[in-house]
C-alpha cells in the first residue's frame, strides 16, 4: 500500500494526478507540467516534498560520525547553516546525495525517499563498526516538508512567516513558530529558483497549507501547486543531479563534477578510492547536451562520436524555458570539451547535438 504524505487530501482536492513515487502517492501534475514549470520560473509554486527522508542526529559522537560518512567537510559548519554533501560506499560510488543542517543541539539530514531505508541500515552498520556514541531519529513520517520556489516567493511569504526571511542567506535556516506551529525555514531548493523549504509537524500540515497557499485556486495566484513532473524539468534545466540518473552506487562520485562537495583532504568512507580516481582522472564526466529538434533523449540512450559510442544519457527533456531538447550524459573524459559535436541514438534515429555548459538555465 502506498504511503500518504500529510498533504494527500490537498493534492486530491486540487485535482492532482497521483502516481507511485518511491512508495509514496504523490502528484505528477495538477493540470500541466509545462504550465507549472513556467509558473515556478515566473512567480512561484508549492511542492510537497514530505516523502524525502528527514533524520536527526545527536550525542557525543554525532559530528564524528557525520564527518566519517560525508564527503564534505562539516567540522567548521556553524549552527543555522546547511551544506550539500554525498554519502559514498567504499568504492567511491554514491549511496545518496543529502543536505546536512547543523542546529543548536543536533544535526538534520534530508535524503532521497528511495534511499532512506538503505541509509538507515548504513548508519547502524557504521555506528557499530566504529563504536560511535550517538543517536539518530527518523522523523520522516512525523513531520511534513514543503518547498516553495520562484522569484516572488520570498516577498509573498515574508509577510506571513515570522523571522527575517528576506535577510536569510542561501543555505542558511532558522527555527520559529507561527500560531503555535513550530517550523524550520531553509533558504534552499531544487529548481534553480530562489525560495524556501519548510519542515513542520505532520499534524500541522493542513493548517500550514491553508496559510501558505491561500487563494492558490485563483487564476492570478502568486503561488500555485506543482507536481513531480515540473520539479524534474526545473532541476534538469538547472543542471542538478538526480539520484538514480546522474548519481549511482556503481559510478564514482568524481565523475559527477560535484567536486565542491568532495573534500579529499579529510578521511571519509570512499575517500581512498576517490583519491585514486582523482590521481588518474575520472574515466567519464557528466556534461550537458543540446540536441537538434524536439525529440527527447531518454536515460540510457547511447551518445556517439563519429558513429562510435562514448557514453550514455542520464536525463533528458524538452526544456519549457529554453524551447530546446536538453540532456545530461556521462561521456568519456577525452571528449568533454564545450562545443564538441556529438549525436544521440534515439531508438535507431541518430540525432545531432553538441556539448554545452551546465547549467542550462540560471535565474536572472
Amino acid at each position: 500500500m502506498l504511503k500518504h504524505t500529510p498533504f494527500h487530501d490537498f493534492h486530491v482536492n486540487a485535482g492532482g494526478k497521483m502516481v507511485d513515487f518511491a512508495g509514496w502517492d504523490l502528484p505528477i501534475l495538477y493540470k500541466s507540467i509545462v504550465d507549472e514549470h513556467h509558473h515556478t520560473r515566473n512567480s512561484g509554486s508549492i511542492f510537497d516534498v514530505s516523502h524525502m527522508g528527514r533524520v536527526r542526529f545527536s550525542g557525543p559522537d554525532a559530528l564524528k560520525f557525520l564527518d566519517t560518512i560525508l564527503t564534505r567537510k562539516i567540522v567548521d559548519q556553524k549552527p543555522g547553516v546547511s551544506r550539500y554533501s554525498l554519502v559514498c560506499n567504499d568504492a567511491g560510488g554514491v549511496l545518496d546525495d543529502v543536505i546536512v543542517s547543523r542546529d543548536s543541539k543536533d544535526w538534520l539530514m534530508v535524503c532521497n525517499a528511495s534511499n532512506r531505508e538503505k541509509l538507515l541500515k548504513h548508519f547502524r552498520e557504521v555506528r557499530s563498526k566504529h563504536d560511535f556514541d550517538f543517536d539518530f531519529n527518523d522523523q520522516t513520517e512525523s513531520t511534513a516538508m514543503i518547498a516553495l520556489q520562484g522569484p516572488k516567493v520570498i516577498e509573498r511569504l515574508a509577510d506571513i512567516l515570522p523571522g527575517d526571511l528576506r535577510g536569510l542567506k542561501r543555505y542558511h535556516f532558522y527555527n520559529d513558530s507561527v500560531m503555535l506551529v513550530k517550523f524550520s525555514a531553509f533558504r534552499s531548493g531544487y529548481t534553480g529558483e530562489d525560495g524556501i523549504e519548510l519542515i513542520l509537524g505532520a499534524k500541522m500540515a493542513a493548517m500550514a497549507m491553508k496559510m501558505l497557499a491561500g487563494g492558490l485556486e485563483k487564476e492570478n495566484a502568486t503561488i500555485r501547486p506543482a507536481g513531480l513532473g515540473a520539479r524534474d524539468t526545473l532541476r534538469l534545466e538547472a543542471g542538478m543531479p538526480l539520484y538514480g540518473h546522474e548519481l549511482l552506487e556503481d559510478r564514482n562520485a568524481l565523475c559527477s563534477g560535484l567536486n565542491f562537495a568532495i573534500d579529499l583532504s579529510k578521511d571519509f568512507i570512499g575517500a581512498t578510492a576517490l583519491r585514486d580516481v582523482a590521481t588518474k582522472g575520472p574515466p567519464q564526466k557528466l556534461v550537458g547536451l543540446e540536441l537538434e529538434g524536439k525529440r527527447i533523449a531518454r536515460q540510457g540512450s547511447p551518445v556517439l562520436l563519429e558513429g562510435k559510442p562514448i557514453g550514455e544519457i542520464t536525463s533528458g527533456t524538452l526544456s519549457p524555458t529554453l524551447g530546446k531538447s536538453i540532456a545530461m550524459a556521462y561521456i568519456d573524459s577525452a571528449h568533454t570539451a564545450e562545443g564538441t559535436a556529438l549525436s544521440v541514438d534515439l531508438k535507431g534515429t541518430i540525432n545531432p547535438g553538441k556539448i554545452v555548459k551546465l547549467p542550462f538555465y540560471k535565474r536572472p
